[in-house]
């Protein structure tokens, strides 16, 4: 396991479009999941424990900035050939366990990570109202293990203030977490 550091936010940067299956049985564009005042766009997985660590706190702070106007997706874009428990089948079960309030979506090209720039997971960005990235930044203090229960919610913070102003703070801390798993051999399927 490769423990990465996201790099820091590229300010008025767009947001690339996509079109995704999720695990809902609907394609997901980014038009579709855009929010009236800002949009997030965050690369999880199933297996990583970085992302085990914050998955409840992934879901009370997305249900948080929906209720902001705050759109909000996650694309799953690790290989699942070499890791079974990143499957499409899985993701489901993992968005229904955790009560997914925001879609679930299989990047099976690993296209929409690359063109997001996306390195780890979890990797959160966090885009206003135009699409332009103003948070790249860590959910909380958590890393492989919870932080306490009271730490700062950098992510959901950050977002609502991006939903009252249309700009991220200036200060962000690195989100960190295992490596996006990619496919050795772009031609096989992942299956």
């Amino acid at each position: 396991m490769v423990s990465l550091n996201t790099p820091i936010c590229d300010f008025g940067w767009k947001a690339p479009d996509f079109s995704l299956p999720g695990v809902d049985g609907k394609t997901h564009t980014l038009a579709g999941v855009r929010g009236g005042r800002g949009t997030l766009v965050m690369f999880i997985c199933n297996h990583c424990p970085y992302v085990k660590a914050v998955i409840e706190r992934i879901v009370r702070d997305s249900r948080d900035l929906q209720a902001l106007d705050i759109g909000v997706i996650a694309i799953m874009s690790n290989d699942p050939h070499d890791y079974p428990e990143d499957s499409f089948d899985n993701m489901g079960r993992v968005a229904r366990h955790f009560g997914f309030t925001f879609p679930y979506v299989f990047d099976e090209t690993q296209e929409v990570a690359k063109a997001y720039g996306a390195v780890c997971t979890p990797d959160f960005f966090g885009f206003n109202d135009a699409l332009e990235l103003q948070y790249r930044g860590r959910l909380d203090s958590s890393k492989k293990e919870s932080a306490p229960a009271d730490a700062h919610r950098d992510l959901f913070e950050a977002m609502r203030h991006v939903a009252q102003t249309g700009h991220g703070p200036k200060e962000q801390i690195p989100s960190m977490g295992c490596s996006i798993k990619w496919r050795e051999d772009p031609t096989r399927p992942s299956g």
